[in-house]
């Protein structure tokens, strides 16, 4: 799995990131949160599992740059193990949306669940036909959640990405009609 997420960096998928403390690139410092090139990390993400624990960068792209920058101090680059690394929230989110990672298949007998699904459809689309689709799926996501905490008995209400999986069908299809 950690080497599919290498490998989908390398494509350009998702961005790899980083804290680093200060390192000095030609006459400016940076710290803080940095992209990684996926290809100077590549030796971390070995299948076989004999990649090395942490690599040291030369080039480093900070938060609010879209240029590379050459690290000059420490000369023999900033280090980075395999656990510094990270995919930001939203980079998650829209990678879980373009490739429909978490999608469920139906049916089959199983545990019920203890969240009013259908309630939360009918919710949804009493939602949409009076007041039409909100700004972001998040904006929807949030008031289906304080819908379940009006109507649970237990006062149990399905997170965030539970509540997602089930809109996101439903989501892209009326996005691309409005």
């Amino acid at each position: 799995m950690i080497a599919d997420i290498a490998g989908w960096a390398t494509e350009g998928k998702l961005n790899i990131i980083t804290g680093i403390p200060l390192a000095v690139c030609e006459t400016e410092k940076v710290a803080g949160l940095i992209t990684i090139s996926p290809m100077d990390m590549l030796p971390l993400f070995r299948r076989d599992g004999t990649g090395p624990g942490s690599v040291r960068l030369q080039r480093i792209k900070p938060e609010a740059r879209e240029d590379w920058l050459f690290v000059t101090e420490p000369d023999d680059g900033v280090e980075v193990s395999i656990a510094d690394l990270l995919i930001s929230g939203p980079d998650v989110l829209r990678f879980e949306d373009e490739y429909d990672l978490l999608r469920r298949i139906g049916g089959g007998a199983g545990a019920l669940s203890p969240y009013d699904w259908e309630g939360m459809y009918v919710a949804m689309i009493q939602r949409i036909h009076e007041h039409g689709l909100p700004a972001t799926q998040a904006d929807l996501i949030a008031e289906l959640q304080e819908w379940f905490a009006t109507v649970s008995e237990t006062g149990e209400v399905p997170d965030e990405s539970t509540i997602r999986r089930r809109l996101r069908p439903f989501w892209r299809a009326l996005r691309r009609e409005t």
